[in-house]
Protein backbone atom coordinates (compact mmCIF):
# COMPACT_ATOMS: atom_id res chain seq x y z
CA UNK A 1 0.00 0.00 0.00
CA UNK A 2 2.68 2.35 0.80
CA UNK A 3 4.66 1.62 -2.14
CA UNK A 4 1.52 2.41 -4.33
CA UNK A 5 0.98 5.64 -2.60
CA UNK A 6 4.62 6.90 -3.61
CA UNK A 7 3.93 5.55 -6.93
CA UNK A 8 0.82 8.04 -7.24
CA UNK A 9 3.02 10.82 -5.20
CA UNK A 10 5.66 10.50 -7.68
CA UNK A 11 3.02 10.49 -10.82
CA UNK A 12 1.39 14.06 -9.50
CA UNK A 13 4.43 15.75 -9.25
CA UNK A 14 5.92 14.32 -12.89
CA UNK A 15 2.20 15.49 -13.84
CA UNK A 16 2.62 18.64 -11.77
CA UNK A 17 5.91 19.29 -13.79
CA UNK A 18 4.66 18.64 -17.20
CA UNK A 19 2.05 21.15 -16.51
CA UNK A 20 4.03 24.22 -15.17
CA UNK A 21 6.28 23.17 -18.32
CA UNK A 22 3.64 23.28 -20.63
CA UNK A 23 1.51 26.88 -19.64
CA UNK A 24 2.70 29.85 -21.67
CA UNK A 25 1.39 32.89 -21.76
CA UNK A 26 1.49 35.66 -23.96
CA UNK A 27 0.49 39.50 -23.30
CA UNK A 28 -1.57 41.34 -26.02
CA UNK A 29 1.41 42.99 -27.73
CA UNK A 30 3.08 39.51 -27.99
CA UNK A 31 2.67 36.57 -30.43
CA UNK A 32 4.27 32.84 -29.62
CA UNK A 33 6.14 31.09 -32.66
CA UNK A 34 6.35 27.47 -31.74
CA UNK A 35 8.72 24.93 -33.72
CA UNK A 36 7.56 21.18 -33.02
CA UNK A 37 10.00 18.99 -33.81
CA UNK A 38 11.68 21.73 -35.94
CA UNK A 39 8.73 22.40 -37.76
CA UNK A 40 6.50 25.59 -37.93
CA UNK A 41 2.69 25.21 -35.79
CA UNK A 42 0.36 28.14 -35.95
CA UNK A 43 0.87 31.14 -33.84
CA UNK A 44 0.19 30.89 -29.68
CA UNK A 45 -1.02 34.07 -27.91
CA UNK A 46 -2.23 36.22 -26.64
CA UNK A 47 -3.14 34.46 -23.77
CA UNK A 48 -2.88 31.10 -22.06
CA UNK A 49 -1.82 28.69 -24.22
CA UNK A 50 0.67 25.10 -23.50
CA UNK A 51 3.67 23.45 -25.75
CA UNK A 52 4.34 19.99 -25.14
CA UNK A 53 7.79 20.50 -23.04
CA UNK A 54 11.26 18.36 -23.03
CA UNK A 55 12.17 20.12 -26.24
CA UNK A 56 10.05 18.25 -28.48
CA UNK A 57 8.36 22.52 -28.77
CA UNK A 58 10.41 25.30 -29.28
CA UNK A 59 8.62 28.56 -28.61
CA UNK A 60 10.08 32.08 -29.24
CA UNK A 61 8.00 35.62 -28.58
CA UNK A 62 7.52 38.19 -30.48
CA UNK A 63 6.78 41.94 -29.67
CA UNK A 64 4.52 43.61 -31.97
CA UNK A 65 4.83 46.51 -30.46
CA UNK A 66 6.14 49.53 -32.53
CA UNK A 67 10.18 49.50 -32.06
CA UNK A 68 12.32 53.11 -32.20
CA UNK A 69 16.06 51.94 -33.67
CA UNK A 70 18.63 54.63 -33.51
CA UNK A 71 21.06 54.70 -36.69
CA UNK A 72 24.88 55.78 -35.39
CA UNK A 73 26.08 58.35 -37.37
CA UNK A 74 27.46 57.45 -40.63
CA UNK A 75 30.00 59.57 -42.65
CA UNK A 76 28.42 60.38 -46.66
CA UNK A 77 29.83 62.48 -49.01
CA UNK A 78 27.26 64.56 -51.27
CA UNK A 79 26.71 64.48 -54.77
CA UNK A 80 28.56 67.54 -54.39
CA UNK A 81 31.66 66.51 -52.42
CA UNK A 82 30.72 67.57 -49.22
CA UNK A 83 31.30 65.58 -46.24
CA UNK A 84 29.03 64.91 -43.23
CA UNK A 85 28.11 63.19 -40.52
CA UNK A 86 24.26 62.10 -40.38
CA UNK A 87 22.49 59.85 -37.81
CA UNK A 88 18.84 58.75 -38.08
CA UNK A 89 15.93 57.36 -36.09
CA UNK A 90 13.59 54.68 -37.11
CA UNK A 91 10.51 53.46 -36.04
CA UNK A 92 9.36 50.09 -37.02
CA UNK A 93 7.11 46.95 -36.28
CA UNK A 94 6.70 42.90 -36.60
CA UNK A 95 3.39 42.70 -38.76
CA UNK A 96 3.99 39.05 -39.65
CA UNK A 97 5.41 37.64 -36.50
CA UNK A 98 6.37 33.95 -38.38
CA UNK A 99 8.00 35.28 -41.05
CA UNK A 100 10.73 37.83 -38.82
CA UNK A 101 11.83 34.33 -36.87
CA UNK A 102 11.97 32.52 -39.93
CA UNK A 103 13.55 34.32 -42.67
CA UNK A 104 15.72 36.50 -40.88
CA UNK A 105 18.51 35.61 -37.83
CA UNK A 106 17.76 38.96 -36.36
CA UNK A 107 14.95 41.28 -37.65
CA UNK A 108 16.30 44.52 -35.29
CA UNK A 109 20.01 44.02 -36.43
CA UNK A 110 19.03 42.91 -40.06
CA UNK A 111 16.84 45.99 -40.32
CA UNK A 112 19.23 48.56 -38.09
CA UNK A 113 22.20 47.24 -41.21
CA UNK A 114 19.65 47.82 -44.21
CA UNK A 115 18.96 51.49 -42.36
CA UNK A 116 22.56 52.60 -42.26
CA UNK A 117 23.74 51.52 -46.10
CA UNK A 118 20.35 52.94 -46.95
CA UNK A 119 21.00 56.28 -45.53
CA UNK A 120 24.65 56.34 -47.12
CA UNK A 121 23.34 55.54 -50.86
CA UNK A 122 20.57 58.01 -50.58
CA UNK A 123 22.21 60.92 -49.00
CA UNK A 124 25.10 60.66 -51.53
CA UNK A 125 22.93 61.08 -54.13
CA UNK A 126 21.63 64.11 -52.92
CA UNK A 127 23.58 67.37 -52.39
CA UNK A 128 24.15 69.61 -49.45
CA UNK A 129 21.36 71.88 -50.11
CA UNK A 130 18.63 69.55 -50.75
CA UNK A 131 19.98 67.52 -47.92
CA UNK A 132 19.52 71.02 -45.53
CA UNK A 133 16.48 72.10 -47.12
CA UNK A 134 14.51 69.18 -48.46
CA UNK A 135 14.94 67.01 -45.36
CA UNK A 136 11.07 65.76 -45.33
CA UNK A 137 11.49 64.64 -48.55
CA UNK A 138 14.31 62.80 -47.89
CA UNK A 139 12.94 60.90 -44.91
CA UNK A 140 9.90 59.31 -47.27
CA UNK A 141 12.28 58.27 -49.92
CA UNK A 142 14.48 57.12 -47.04
CA UNK A 143 11.37 55.10 -45.44
CA UNK A 144 10.18 53.90 -48.95
CA UNK A 145 13.59 52.08 -49.98
CA UNK A 146 13.70 50.63 -46.19
CA UNK A 147 10.34 49.48 -45.61
CA UNK A 148 10.78 47.70 -49.25
CA UNK A 149 13.54 45.96 -48.25
CA UNK A 150 12.43 44.69 -44.63
CA UNK A 151 9.33 43.60 -46.14
CA UNK A 152 9.61 40.21 -46.52
CA UNK A 153 10.82 39.79 -43.52
CA UNK A 154 7.21 40.87 -41.71
CA UNK A 155 9.18 44.53 -40.67
CA UNK A 156 6.97 47.64 -41.54
CA UNK A 157 8.93 50.36 -41.40
CA UNK A 158 6.14 53.40 -40.55
CA UNK A 159 8.84 56.57 -40.05
CA UNK A 160 12.16 57.60 -40.87
CA UNK A 161 13.60 60.80 -39.60
CA UNK A 162 16.69 62.32 -40.09
CA UNK A 163 17.97 63.60 -36.92
CA UNK A 164 21.06 65.56 -37.23
CA UNK A 165 23.84 66.44 -40.18
CA UNK A 166 27.02 67.31 -38.87
CA UNK A 167 29.22 69.67 -41.72
CA UNK A 168 33.33 70.33 -41.16
CA UNK A 169 34.18 73.35 -39.40
CA UNK A 170 35.18 74.96 -43.09
CA UNK A 171 31.93 74.24 -44.55
CA UNK A 172 29.72 75.59 -41.53
CA UNK A 173 32.31 78.96 -42.13
CA UNK A 174 31.45 79.05 -45.61
CA UNK A 175 28.06 78.44 -45.48
CA UNK A 176 27.52 81.58 -42.77
CA UNK A 177 29.02 83.71 -45.28
CA UNK A 178 26.73 82.40 -48.22
CA UNK A 179 23.79 83.63 -45.81
CA UNK A 180 25.61 86.90 -44.81
CA UNK A 181 25.88 87.83 -48.36
CA UNK A 182 22.58 86.61 -49.46
CA UNK A 183 21.01 89.18 -46.59
CA UNK A 184 23.18 92.20 -48.02
CA UNK A 185 21.99 91.26 -51.19
CA UNK A 186 18.21 91.63 -50.50
CA UNK A 187 18.95 94.35 -47.98
CA UNK A 188 20.58 96.38 -51.33
CA UNK A 189 17.76 94.82 -53.58
CA UNK A 190 14.97 96.23 -51.07
CA UNK A 191 16.84 99.40 -50.47
CA UNK A 192 17.42 100.08 -54.01
CA UNK A 193 14.10 99.59 -54.85
CA UNK A 194 12.68 101.87 -52.28
CA UNK A 195 14.78 104.70 -54.07
CA UNK A 196 13.46 103.81 -57.23
CA UNK A 197 9.91 104.06 -55.59
CA UNK A 198 10.81 107.35 -53.85
CA UNK A 199 12.15 109.14 -57.41
CA UNK A 200 9.10 107.94 -59.04
CA UNK A 201 6.88 109.44 -56.69
CA UNK A 202 8.85 112.52 -56.79
CA UNK A 203 8.92 112.75 -60.37
CA UNK A 204 4.82 112.21 -60.67
CA UNK A 205 4.62 115.19 -58.19
CA UNK A 206 6.67 117.78 -59.79
CA UNK A 207 4.83 116.41 -63.42
CA UNK A 208 1.33 117.56 -61.51
CA UNK A 209 2.75 120.58 -59.87
CA UNK A 210 4.20 121.93 -63.44
CA UNK A 211 1.06 121.92 -64.89
CA UNK A 212 -1.00 123.23 -62.28
CA UNK A 213 -0.08 127.22 -62.40
CA UNK A 214 -0.96 127.69 -58.33
CA UNK A 215 0.48 124.19 -57.48
CA UNK A 216 4.20 125.53 -56.92
CA UNK A 217 2.57 128.72 -55.47
CA UNK A 218 1.03 126.64 -52.71
CA UNK A 219 4.09 124.51 -52.05
CA UNK A 220 5.71 127.57 -51.34
CA UNK A 221 3.42 128.90 -49.00
CA UNK A 222 3.60 125.61 -47.02
CA UNK A 223 7.43 125.52 -47.17
CA UNK A 224 7.42 129.08 -45.32
CA UNK A 225 4.97 127.49 -42.69
CA UNK A 226 7.35 124.30 -42.18
CA UNK A 227 9.93 127.20 -41.50
CA UNK A 228 8.45 129.76 -38.89
CA UNK A 229 6.92 127.00 -36.78
CA UNK A 230 10.87 126.04 -36.14
CA UNK A 231 10.94 129.62 -34.70
CA UNK A 232 14.16 130.58 -36.90
CA UNK A 233 15.51 133.98 -36.91
CA UNK A 234 16.31 134.21 -40.25
CA UNK A 235 14.04 133.10 -43.06
CA UNK A 236 15.22 133.28 -46.42
CA UNK A 237 12.69 133.94 -49.95
CA UNK A 238 14.08 132.59 -52.60
CA UNK A 239 12.40 135.05 -55.89
CA UNK A 240 12.99 134.32 -59.11
CA UNK A 241 15.53 136.76 -60.71
CA UNK A 242 13.66 138.01 -63.21
CA UNK A 243 11.57 140.25 -60.67
CA UNK A 244 14.91 141.71 -60.51
CA UNK A 245 15.77 142.86 -64.05
CA UNK A 246 13.95 146.24 -64.50
CA UNK A 247 16.04 147.12 -61.35
CA UNK A 248 19.10 146.09 -62.33
CA UNK A 249 18.53 148.07 -66.40
CA UNK A 250 17.75 151.25 -64.31
CA UNK A 251 21.18 150.66 -62.05
CA UNK A 252 22.86 151.62 -65.83
CA UNK A 253 24.49 154.73 -66.39
CA UNK A 254 21.75 157.05 -68.58
CA UNK A 255 19.70 154.00 -68.50
CA UNK A 256 21.52 152.57 -71.43
CA UNK A 257 21.42 149.47 -72.66
CA UNK A 258 24.67 147.87 -72.77
CA UNK A 259 25.99 148.68 -76.27
CA UNK A 260 27.03 146.38 -78.81
CA UNK A 261 30.54 146.17 -80.37
CA UNK A 262 30.72 147.99 -83.86
CA UNK A 263 31.84 146.59 -86.80
CA UNK A 264 35.54 147.23 -87.53
CA UNK A 265 35.57 150.60 -90.26
CA UNK A 266 39.23 150.51 -91.04
CA UNK A 267 39.85 151.92 -94.16
CA UNK A 268 41.30 149.31 -97.05
CA UNK A 269 44.30 150.54 -98.00
CA UNK A 270 44.27 151.85 -101.78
Amino acid sequence: MAGTLTVLAVIVVLALIIAFSSVRIAAEYERGVVFRLGRLIPLKGPGLFFIIPFGVDRLVKIDLRTITLDVPPQEVITNDNVTAKVNAVIYFQVVDARRAVVSVLNYINATSQIAQTTLRAVLGQATLDSLLAEREKINQNLQKIIDEQTEPWGIKVTVVEIKDVELPQTMQRAIAKQAEAEREKRAKIINADGEFQAAQTLANAAKVISSEQGALQLRFLQTMVEIGSEKNSTVILPLPIELFKPLMDLARPDGAQPSKPLPDQSAKSG
